[in-house]
């Protein structure tokens, strides 16, 4: 028998189609007739079908969605299909390491970025959806609400009017944030939201913490525990600034800088005790980390260590 990582895309890609054919209704005769002589053409056709037995518990977590009587349109089969197919090719091969690393909620979002990676979206109802780098989103629109959920990363979003009148809600881990006709971030890390208004206002609700929504106006930020919410603070004027590839900061603390850094390079990027106090304000470019740290020698007592291509420290001269 092939290897399983011998497996071509296409192949894998019908297996996917089969499952989602299989579980988005009450199959008849015919069909599960059709999927019988489809494994039985190609010895590689039963491999794939097994591999996916052999991930039944995984997919599991898809099947939810795919049974749902809503999955009917097109669109929505063909994302069904792509997360099976996504689990699949990360099962075998290559794919291997990205499967060990990557979360599967992740891996099989509707909507995800790589590390530095930046992205437009243009929402079915005129809303607009930013994705900072590696973030994952799933989209969820119904007849009663337009739902994004922000698995991991940092979103902008920037809500449309809606001719039936809809919620627009963003949830997370920590709880969920409704918007009132609205521009916002939503950035979420290490059990924590953060919420930052540009325009109008948005209500905040904390997912185990009873009480009212807090209320979020333009000019604020608001960060959040599934249990607990800080007080409202005014919002950093450059929070966005993301939005058109810069990083813009005022009097941080170095240490600070390189960790906010590091979230557009892959690999390690650390910051020596030593300098870590030492204060830094400036509008850098994000198409280039290695530029933005070469410029740091510049103006400041440090020198940039490489180890290799994916491993630099920041450290005094």
């Amino acid at each position: 028998m092939a290897r399983a990582q011998s497996l071509d895309h296409a192949t894998l890609e019908a297996a996917a189609r089969w499952y989602v054919d299989l579980r988005s209704e009450a199959p008849d005769e015919a069909i599960r007739e059709a999927h019988r002589h489809w494994l039985e053409r190609d010895p590689r056709h039963q491999q794939a079908w097994d591999r996916l037995a052999r991930l039944q518990d995984k997919l599991g977590q898809v099947s939810p969605g795919i049974a749902r009587p809503t999955l009917t349109s097109a669109r929505i089969k063909r994302r069904d299909v792509l997360k099976v197919l996504s689990i699949l090719l990360a099962a075998g091969g290559a794919g291997a390491l990205a499967w060990n690393t990557t979360p599967l909620p992740t891996l099989m979002a509707d909507q995800r970025t790589g590390t530095g990676e930046r992205r437009r979206v243009h929402l079915d109802d005129g809303s607009q959806l930013q994705l900072n780098t590696a973030t994952a989103v799933d989209i969820r629109y119904s007849e009663r609400l337009r739902e994004i959920r922000l698995l991991s990363g940092e979103i902008q979003i920037e809500t449309a009017p809606d001719e039936r009148a809809r919620p627009f809600i963003v949830h997370t881990a920590e709880g969920s944030i409704r918007a009132l006709g609205t521009r916002f971030i939503v950035r979420s890390e290490a059990g924590r939201t953060q919420v930052s208004v540009q325009e109008h206002v948005v209500e905040v609700r904390s997912a185990h913490l009873a009480g009212a929504a807090v209320r979020v106006d333009a000019g604020q930020q608001l960060s959040f525990r599934s249990d607990s919410v800080e007080p409202l603070q005014r919002a950093n004027p450059q929070a966005d600034a993301w939005t058109r590839d810069m990083l813009v900061v005022n009097d941080w603390r170095l240490a600070d800088f390189v960790m906010e850094l590091q979230r557009y390079r892959p690999g390690h990027l650390g910051c020596d005790p030593a300098v870590a106090a030492l204060r830094i304000s400036g509008a850098f470019h994000l198409g280039s980390t290695d530029t933005i740290l070469d410029n740091l020698t510049s103006t400041l007592p440090v020198r940039i260590r490489r180890f290799s291509r994916y491993w630099a420290s920041v450290e005094p001269v």
